[in-house]
């Protein structure tokens, strides 16, 4: 079975070489593709990608010139991967590319599953709003969630292709998540390290301030959703 896995990134010039590195001494002769989507990079990431992927054959590149959101970026490669399985991670190095190849050695295509990673080694403070958001959205959606922003995500290609207007921004997790559980898709979840960015600045996890916005965002998107989900039920 051929992965594609997606890796958006948006402004992690420094970063680059450290994950196309990693990708190429853990991926061996495995069939993996990755897909680096430079998601509206406004700093040096065009100049690296260019003197850099030419000698990672595995990799190709998905152009993106303006930031519509992480979930959007994710998208962009989704529709480029040519893989039977498909997923994402990120180019941060919070996620060990390692944890793709963990994961692909668990894809069995008798039994389509859906493989997640599921986070160790966190800031208690962390820790205790991951699981007060996995307890909400699993109340208020009816469906069993945790850890939804836990790297790698991996799929069988149909079920990405079974979805319908997956949002553009942080919550396209949460919505995979959900939709694995709706559909009953057998969830597997394998625990990986999530230590300290070497390079750079979270996107969202930036202090109190960053976690409301990202918890008002969260909110948002689950009501449109569960009212989504109402209305297909009732026909309309």
């Amino acid at each position: 079975m051929k992965l594609s896995i997606v890796v958006p990134c948006y402004n992690e010039e420094e970063n680059l070489p450290l994950i196309l590195k990693r990708f190429s001494e853990v991926i061996g002769e495995r069939d993996i593709e990755v897909v680096l989507v430079n998601n509206g990079s406004t700093d040096n990431s065009g100049a690296v990608f260019e003197e850099l992927l030419p000698s990672y054959p595995f990799a190709k590149l998905v152009n993106v010139p303006v930031n519509r959101g992480y979930g959007y970026g994710i998208l962009q490669g989704l529709k480029e991967a040519s893989g039977d399985y498909l997923g994402w991670t990120h180019a941060d190095m919070q996620t060990d590319p390692a944890d793709v190849v963990k994961a692909y050695g668990m894809i069995d295509p008798a039994y389509p599953r859906y493989i997640k990673g599921n986070r160790k080694g966190r800031p208690i403070t962390d820790e205790f709003f991951t699981v007060g958001m996995s307890v909400f959205e699993t109340l208020f959606l009816g469906a069993r969630v945790s850890d939804v922003n836990a790297q790698p995500n991996i799929f069988p290609r149909d079920f990405y292709e079974s979805w319908d207007r997956p949002p553009y921004d942080f919550s396209l997790d949460l919505y995979a998540v959900y939709m694995a559980s709706a559909k009953k898709l057998d969830m597997v979840r394998f625990p990986v390290r999530f230590p300290e960015r070497i390079h750079g600045e979270s996107k969202w996890n930036t202090g109190l301030k960053g976690k409301w916005k990202f918890i008002k965002r969260t909110l948002e998107f689950s009501i449109k959703l569960k009212k989504r989900l109402r209305h297909q039920k009732e026909g309309r």
